[in-house]
């Protein structure tokens, strides 16, 4: 690396850069701000709690990051993935 380089490891669709694990992309189905949780959907149809401290706020149709029951990265809101 050369210094004064700004770029690094970065949260995407399939890698968590705290611990190396895969993140998992999930819809947001529901909301509960006052405990920044969601009830969010995985791609194969399950449904998670999921801890939303991190990324809010969160609405119905956004797609976040998820690893470990905790949101670390949004994806896409619900108006991007209308569009998409």
């Amino acid at each position: 690396m050369t210094l004064g380089h700004t770029s690094g490891p970065s949260c995407d669709a399939d890698h968590c850069i705290t611990c190396g694990d895969d993140g998992v992309p999930m819809a947001v189905v529901e909301v509960d701000e006052r405990r920044c949780l969601a009830l969010c959907r995985d791609d194969e149809g399950g449904r998670h709690t999921v801890e939303i401290a991190l990324v809010e706020p969160v609405t119905p149709g956004d797609r976040i990051l998820v690893h470990a029951g905790t949101a670390i990265a949004a994806l896409a809101t619900a108006a991007e993935e209308a569009a998409a």
